[in-house]
């Protein structure tokens, strides 16, 4: 009898903290999948799109990337390497998610890379497309970073409604995917043929916004503790 009572008597704290957890209990709004939320940025990114091309002379575009094959797939590459670095960044912001999800992008970034490195040991140039100048090297690199400080605000906004275990890896594709995204949009404004010096221009910046954005999310983002 005595045993009870103790086990009554015992009981009732617990009992009045599980009656205060429930009473204080708020419901919480799931977040949509990942895909839908990768959707939903890179409709962002294609409204922008949108509206480049109807100010851009398509034609100057179309040609160049018809006259070079290497400049055509690596458009493909850089807005495939957007979309799946999209697709990874808000996987990786679920804490029951692998890591191994930044691995997505890798092959259309490596093919990115890659064409355009070929194109610059091309033997030949584009008939009637002009060379590329510094200056011109110069404002496609900060048209790569300007664009990109929307994108990355809106996609690290985003982010921050998840819980990421891993947030400079998050970071990293998040950068990726708005760099790669800010890449795609220039060739609206990008009547020249690749070298060198302008690839090397590209990557600064690509390297620029995946290194903030990794940053940012690094101090933004969860972190287990």
């Amino acid at each position: 009898m005595s045993d009870l009572g103790m086990s009554d008597y015992g009981a009732r704290p617990h009992d009045k903290l599980i009656e205060g957890l429930v009473t204080e209990l708020r419901p919480v709004r799931p977040l949509p999948a990942p895909l839908l939320r990768a959707a939903c940025w890179l409709a962002v990114v294609l409204a922008i799109a949108l509206v480049l091309a109807g100010i851009a002379d398509l034609a100057a575009m179309r040609h160049r990337l018809m006259a070079a094959p290497d400049l055509c797939i690596a458009a493909v590459a850089s807005t495939l390497t957007s979309i799946l670095a999209a697709i990874a960044a808000f996987e990786l912001d679920l804490p029951d998610r692998s890591p191994r999800w930044a691995l997505l992008p890798l092959p259309a970034l490596a093919l990115w890379i890659g064409v355009s490195g070929l194109g610059c040991a091309r033997g030949w140039l584009i008939p009637d497309v002009p060379p590329m100048t510094p200056m011109h090297t110069t404002r496609c690199f900060m048209f790569i970073v300007g664009f990109s400080v929307p994108l990355s605000t809106l996609i690290l906004l985003m982010l921050r409604r998840g819980y990421s275990l891993a947030p400079s890896l998050t970071g990293a594709c998040a950068g990726l995917a708005v760099a790669a995204a800010a890449a795609t949009l220039l060739n609206f404004f990008h009547p020249y043929d690749i070298t060198a010096v302008d690839l090397a221009a590209h990557a600064a910046a690509v390297a620029l916004v995946v290194g903030v954005c990794r940053y940012l999310a690094n101090r933004k983002l969860h972190a287990p503790t």
